[in-house]
């Protein structure tokens, strides 16, 4: 578990932040779906939610913390945005995030690009989609 710190590890470029209800379970899953690494967590007073958690997935930061909703910011559902993961190995990827608990969105197939794509929800209302280039011959 990693330890509390206000310095928290530097980020640079676009770095999503999400906010989700439960972001402690959704710390948890996204380390069994996607091997994320908790790399630092700040909660709350109220012991419950979570002010910050800065994750590393696949190389690449996620932060997030819980909703507000009475201090007026609500969770809305994921609509308009997707996490995506360009992976070594989408099969693997893939049957490891459904085992955690996500669901198909669009499944795995080779896409007119060439790639293989497909889409999945996690159970905290954030969709995820994952691409494999193939390997050159």
């Amino acid at each position: 578990m990693p330890t509390e710190t206000m310095t928290p590890p530097t980020v640079s470029g676009v770095t999503p932040y999400i906010n989700v209800e439960g972001a402690s379970e959704a710390s948890a899953f996204y380390q069994k779906a996607f091997g994320a690494k908790e790399l630092m967590r700040i909660p709350a007073d109220d012991g419950k939610r979570l002010m910050h958690c800065h994750l590393e997935i696949n190389g690449g930061p996620l932060l997030m913390s819980d909703t507000w909703p009475d201090e007026g910011h609500p969770w809305e559902p994921s609509k308009s945005f997707t996490m995506y993961l360009q992976v070594d190995d989408i099969d693997a990827w893939w049957t490891r995030a459904l085992d955690a608990g996500a669901t198909v969105g669009t499944p795995v197939a080779v896409m007119f690009w060439g790639d293989k794509y497909g889409t999945l929800r996690d159970p905290f209302g954030v969709n995820w989609s994952l691409g494999q280039t193939p390997k050159s011959a």
